[in-house]
C-alpha cells in the first residue's frame, strides 16, 4: 500500500513540477521565438531537475520506508544540474543560428 501511495505521489510531483516548469520555460521560449522542434530539449532538462530534487529531498518525506533511500552523490547531483542547465539553454542558442 505504501509503495502504491509513493508511486502516486511521484506521479503528482511529476505532473505539478513538470507542468509548472514547462509553463515558465514555454513562456521564455516563446518570448525568444524558439522553434517547437527544439522545445523537447528543455522538457528533458525539467525532468532531470525533478529527478535530482526527488532523490535529494523529496524521497525522505514520502510514504515509502525502504532501506535503499539515499541522496545522490554531490558530484552526480552537480553534473546532472549542469547538464540540465546546458539543455535549458541549448534551444535558445540553436534557434539563433
Amino acid at each position: 500500500m505504501r509503495t502504491s501511495l509513493e508511486l502516486l505521489r511521484i506521479l503528482i510531483i511529476l505532473i505539478f513540477f513538470g507542468g509548472l516548469g514547462w509553463a515558465v520555460l514555454n513562456n521564455i521560449y516563446t518570448m525568444y521565438e524558439v522553434p517547437i522542434k527544439y522545445m523537447w530539449v528543455g522538457a528533458t532538462a525539467i525532468f532531470i531537475i525533478i529527478f535530482v530534487l526527488y532523490r535529494n529531498k523529496l524521497q525522505f518525506s514520502g510514504w515509502y520506508k525502504g532501506k535503499s533511500k539515499e541522496k545522490l552523490p554531490k558530484k552526480v547531483s552537480f553534473l546532472l544540474i549542469l547538464i540540465s542547465f546546458l539543455l535549458l539553454i541549448t534551444p535558445l542558442v540553436a534557434s539563433s543560428f
